[in-house]
């Protein structure tokens, strides 16, 4: 899920980094990679494919987005993913043990670096959500049409025009359609990815994720609990007197809801799910809520959990010493979500060349701070960003999504371009 969480910093000519640090030259030479790519006739002609190509790709789109992925059951989906990666000639293709699809396109040194060029596979609506896409004069319409079926789509369209043109790199590229991005998925399927059965060392990490042009250096990082509160239960008449789960839970929210959080870095907290109880006259035995923590910061992050943490047990408390009683309401967190924060530095070479390539498109470049795949990558040290898909979209997480396809033939081209960029040395 791709949200823009903090303000846009507009850039504006881009090649324009002053350094004087010793990463100047590098610098310099990722500030122009982009045009001295579009030099190379292979690597000019897999762009330019991009106008013709960017039809099917729509097509992709909408085919992928027919088949339901909901959360935790991904497997439809990846499977029409898996025969479009053999069907496109990558190598090795497969399906990995969480879910994720990988397909390879092989480089040219033997020394080269290991890029990852991804999307994801699952949505958010749940099994049984009706998913045929519609148009609308230049609009789709449709569950996911956006997030993520136009970056999914995107990857193909990238691995297409990179072997139509016989464009080579000296860095070999793992093509991955990834599992687990939205919601309680947690990242499992990139967190696999970087762990002991994954793909080994990954140099460079790139997720294709939404509609637009923006560039995600900064992953917001979450907390996300199953808070549960349990207790005797009882007649509400009766049993009058013990104490109450539901009770303590709502002395709980209010005292999460009156946490101070700072805005800078951007720090939140939700509680999103509540539910419990048997009857209006039964005292409940449980009771549960779903919070979610997030931050920029990995302290503040951890500021915050602390605190809630702390609201939580005080109102567990509270709850008890209101009635005296020798049953007492008890609580357990269980945590189902946990997403790293990380940032690739504005001045990193991935970030200067995704600027570069934009700027050789015509285009300018915003950063953004968001959740996404890419924040596994960056917590672990990983040069890593996230780009939209190109066209815009709205409504997004709703029955409603829709994916506009003006301009989305310029996400095709930068993912392109992308490509091939970090696939150098």
């Amino acid at each position: 899920m791709r949200t823009r969480m903090t303000v846009h910093r507009q850039l504006l000519a881009l090649g324009m980094v002053a350094s004087v640090s010793a990463g100047a030259a590098a610098q310099q030479g990722a500030s122009t990679i982009g045009t001295r790519l579009l030099g190379q006739p292979a690597v000019a002609a897999a762009v330019a494919a991009a106008d013709t190509l960017e039809p099917w790709v729509i097509e992709q789109q909408i085919a992928v987005c027919e088949v339901p992925a909901p959360p935790f059951k991904e497997q439809a989906r990846a499977e029409v993913i898996r025969r479009a990666f053999t069907g496109l000639g990558l190598r090795r293709v497969r399906i990995d043990s969480v879910g994720n699809v990988i397909g390879e396109r092989e480089g040219t040194a033997a020394g080269g670096p290991h890029l990852v060029f991804s999307a994801h596979l699952d949505t958010v609506f749940p099994e049984g959500t009706p998913v045929k896409v519609r148009r609308q004069g230049t609009r789709l319409l449709g569950p996911g049409i956006t997030d993520d079926c136009r970056g999914l789509a995107v990857l193909l369209g990238v691995i297409r025009a990179l072997g139509q043109a016989s464009v080579t790199a000296p860095g070999r590229t793992s093509f991955v359609a990834t599992v687990g991005e939205e919601g309680l998925g947690d990242l499992r399927g990139v967190k696999h990815l970087f762990g002991p059965d994954g793909l080994g060392r990954i140099d460079r990490f790139v997720s294709i994720d939404g509609a637009g042009l923006e560039i995600t250096n900064g992953g917001v990082g979450s907390k996300r609990y199953r808070v549960t509160f349990k207790g005797p239960g009882g007649h509400s008449y009766g049993a009058f007197g013990l104490p109450n789960p539901i009770h303590a839970l709502g002395r709980a929210v209010a005292a999460i809801g009156a946490i101070e959080v700072p805005s800078t870095p951007k720090t939140t907290f939700n509680v999103g799910r509540i539910g419990g109880g048997t009857s209006v006259n039964s005292i409940p035995f449980e009771a549960w809520m779903e919070v979610d923590l997030r931050s920029e910061s990995t302290t503040t992050l951890a500021d915050l959990d602390g605190k809630v943490r702390a609201a939580i047990e005080a109102a567990v408390g509270a709850e008890n010493a209101r009635w005296r009683h020798d049953s007492k309401v008890t609580v357990e967190m269980a945590v189902v979500g946990d997403r790293p924060a990380g940032r690739t530095a504005d001045t990193s070479d991935i970030v200067v060349a995704a600027r570069a390539v934009l700027s050789a498109l015509g285009q300018s470049a915003v950063l953004d701070t968001s959740s996404t795949d890419a924040n596994v990558a960056m917590a672990r040290g990983v040069p890593a960003i996230t780009i939209g898909g190109g066209g815009s979209s709205n409504a997004t997480h709703s029955l409603e999504e829709s994916f506009d396809t003006r301009a989305g033939v310029v996400g095709l081209r930068q993912a392109i371009l992308l490509a091939v960029a970090l696939a150098q040395p």
